[in-house]
């Protein structure tokens, strides 16, 4: 989930290794287009950055065998902007929250400029060993593999269980019910930050919502400068989490503030529909009795 991409940069932020509000460009002048040099770091993680959306991704289009096709993160952020340049307008950085996956990658590839590590490594290093999650890892983009057990699911009548994990940061990541929810416990409780950056895990910037930002509702925004996302059900309770999707896959993890009630979930979506409804009728259910 692109939720544990932030949380190593805001370590990393804590460290003053990185500026928050610094411009991107700063740390990766080669890869971040001088048309984009206002952009900060700050913007990338609650999606106000206006970068490009993701461009020439796997997909059905791509003939048989698309799941297992594998693109860099250089490759998927520099589509991006190639993309972009015909005749694409980006909107003005902070103006407007979109969450976008390019972001993420760009997030990764700025842990591993500033530190020197892939971003593998820094994963194992800050999260996956700190909190003993031994059912989570980030495959190289090469690696099929998934451990069993797990769901079988299919899109479009093909089955895409063993699928190219070349999401990376943005959604590569192999993990647990489990694991998600020590993850979850643990940022909502401090053990992951310090207070100043554990304060921007709950921080939503003032920001209209953009229009194809289809997960916040009401015109406002929704992500945190932390990388979760805050959702009002009709109950009045204001949940915090995030949710994941790749192939045949959609996951989420959501809790109270309060961590009184938490929900874990993995849906094998066909594809062919909105997830939105599936995923709101489980943090209905789950929170059906529950108090913000």
């Amino acid at each position: 989930m692109p939720l544990r991409a932030g949380v190593p940069l805001l370590q990393l932020v804590a460290e003053r290794r990185i500026a928050l509000d610094a411009p991107v460009r700063r740390y990766l002048p080669e890869l971040i287009p001088e048309a984009y040099e206002e952009v900060t770091v700050r913007q990338l993680l609650d999606h106000t950055s206006g970068l490009p959306a993701p461009a020439g991704i796997p997909g059905p289009a791509d003939g048989p065998g698309w799941w297992l096709k594998s693109l860099s993160p250089e490759q998927v952020v520099r589509a991006a902007f190639a993309k972009a340049e015909d005749g694409w307008t980006a909107p003005r950085p902070g103006a407007v929250q979109q969450y976008n996956g390019v972001n993420t990658f760009v997030v990764g590839l700025l842990v591993e400029k500033v530190t020197g590590h892939t971003f593998t490594e820094e994963l194992d290093r800050r999260l996956i060993r700190p909190l003993g999650l031994r059912d989570t890892s980030l495959p190289a983009a090469s690696d099929t593999s998934i451990a069993a057990p797990h769901a079988r699911p299919s899109v479009g009548g093909d089955e895409v269980t063993e699928q190219s994990p070349w999401a990376w940061a943005e959604g590569g990541m192999i993990s647990t019910a489990a694991d998600l929810d020590r993850f979850l416990t643990a940022l909502f409780r401090g053990r992951l930050l310090p207070p100043a950056e554990q304060r921007l895990v709950f921080t939503v910037p003032d920001a209209p919502n953009g229009q194809d930002n289809k997960n916040c509702v009401n015109g406002t925004a929704c992500y945190s400068i932390g990388g979760l996302m805050r959702v009002t059900l009709d109950n009045g309770v204001t949940v915090w989490g995030k949710t994941g999707s790749q192939p045949g896959w959609t996951t989420g993890m959501f809790a109270t503030r309060d961590l009184k009630r938490r929900v874990v979930y993995s849906l094998n979506p066909t594809g062919a529909a909105s997830e939105r409804p599936y995923v709101m009728a489980v943090l209905k259910a789950a929170f059906a009795d529950g108090s913000a």
